[in-house]
């Protein structure tokens, strides 16, 4: 290791005009990954986690429910670029329903509770230095949105790339920008502290905050939950769901068997040996969200008393400088998941919700099906699903990328009527395709058309 990585570290932030709280941070997890220490959680130090309320059977009543929206803003993490389908922007502007990108229906969704309920709902994104200045562009016209004394934005951290060698920061003059990284979402805590943006919504009189990812439409705003939190006082609050087979490698929250506390594993912290138990969904059912909620007033006194840094668990990310290049130098993303504040605050609780509020958009297959007749739009712009998703397995070769993906399927197919759709092979999609059943297209060894009006089922192309 190297003696003074952390003091060029913090030279290299100081220099680039990083918060000095957020300096702070990440000298502390620099301490941690020197020392060894990798996030893990073992399984052997830890029990499930059981007996979770439903927010189906909560029972809030209207004028409570009412009166916490009231006090509520509404936080969206935008931090994303959607580099795994081959984006350079942020991934919210992706086109989702119809021409409406990701950001136009959040803004619909909350001008839409804003209506119905009188609340004043703030909506403040959380942009990374990558995605800020398309997206206050892409908002400009939903000039409605404003709350007088609040920011729409403010920005996430940012922190050098560390020498897997001797955790010093990485040179990579072939592009400067590749020698940083986004110190994960974990960063939300001291970004808003930081920035100003906490007391100002406290000064503004809110509360309580609703926090999630941009990418996931199933998150609207929800006046019975707001209830709920305030009734219980708690600090903290996740959003979990039931785990399937399709989520046996994700995030789960787990009780650490030494204090009984909530935390949350990602598949980071996962020892190798523990795969099996930890991918087990009947032993361990419950998976983040990441909707959280977060009374700010506990959240500012914590920052206060910590002087801005929380003792989040350290997340370890190898990596190599130049994510597109396996060979280029190899380096350690420091991370911290925002989730794992669970484990800061007292009295944390959680609440089971349906799989309606988790609509996250990680892959082109994702985006393919949030496209789709799968989904209707509500009068107040929620997505609602009209049947089960059905599973998709686009060719990677010629889907993964936006761009490709775009070129070969302009207009979603109807997926109401399919189980299941995989595609081998290079298809281009026409208008009013139906996909029936468990459908699926073999790779025809050159590029091919399904024409307009095409019916693809089990028994192939119709």
């Amino acid at each position: 290791m190297s003696a003074d990585g952390l003091d060029q570290a913090r030279q290299k932030m100081t220099d680039a005009g990083v918060a000095p709280t957020a300096i702070d941070v990440f000298a502390r997890f620099y301490g941690l990954l020197e020392s060894g220490e990798t996030g893990a959680i073992a399984e052997k130090d830890v029990r499930p986690l059981t007996d979770v309320p439903h927010l189906a059977d909560l029972d809030v009543p209207d004028e409570a429910a009412r009166e916490a929206l009231a006090v509520t803003a509404v936080i969206k993490l935008n931090g994303g670029l959607g580099t795994s389908m081959g984006m350079d922007r942020a991934k919210s502007l992706l086109r989702v329903r119809g021409e409406q990108t990701f950001l136009d229906v959040i803004a619909h969704q909350v001008l839409a509770a804003r209506a119905a309920t009188g609340a004043r709902l703030p909506l403040v994104l959380m942009n990374s230095f990558r995605t800020r200045e398309d997206t206050i562009e892409a908002l400009a016209p939903h000039t409605e949105l404003a709350v007088e004394g609040l920011p729409l934005d403010f920005l996430q951290n940012r922190e050098p790339k560390l020498r897997a060698d001797d955790l010093t920061p990485v040179d990579w003059p072939a592009d400067p920008s590749l020698e940083w990284c986004p110190p994960g979402h974990g960063d939300l805590y001291t970004a808003l502290y930081a920035s100003g943006t906490l007391e100002r919504l406290l000064d503004a009189g809110y509360r309580y905050a609703s926090v999630s990812n941009s990418d996931n439409l199933g998150v609207s705003p929800d006046a019975r939950i707001a209830g709920w939190f305030a009734s219980t006082g708690a600090p903290f609050a996740a959003e979990v769901a039931r785990r399937t087979p399709a989520d046996r490698k994700g995030g789960h929250l787990v009780v650490r068997a030494a204090d009984g506390r909530i935390v949350l594993r990602e598949t980071a912290q996962t020892l190798p040996e523990d795969a099996e138990a930890a991918a087990d969904i009947e032993t361990h059912p419950f998976f983040n969200t990441n909707n959280l909620w977060l009374d700010l007033r506990a959240l500012a006194d914590e920052l206060e008393r910590t002087g801005g840094v929380l003792d989040l668990p350290l997340i370890r990310n190898d990596k190599t400088v130049d994510p597109t290049d396996s060979s280029s130098t190899p380096v350690v993303q420091i991370e911290s998941a925002m989730g794992a504040a669970i484990e800061v605050f007292d009295g944390a609780v959680v609440l089971e919700v349906d799989r309606s509020r988790f609509l996250p958009v990680k892959t082109t297959n994702d985006l393919l099906v949030l496209r789709s007749d799968v989904y209707r739009s509500t009068a107040d712009h929620r997505l609602e699903a009209v049947v089960d998703a059905p599973f998709v397995d686009l060719d990677p070769k010629h889907y993964k990328t936006i761009g490709k993906f775009d070129d070969r399927i302009p207009v979603a197919p109807s997926l109401a009527g399919a189980s299941a759709l995989r595609v081998q092979g290079d298809w281009t999609f026409g208008r009013d395709v139906v996909v029936t059943g468990d459908a699926a297209l073999a790779d025809p060894g050159t590029p091919s058309t399904l024409p307009d009006g095409a019916r693809i089922g089990p028994d192939g192309i119709a």
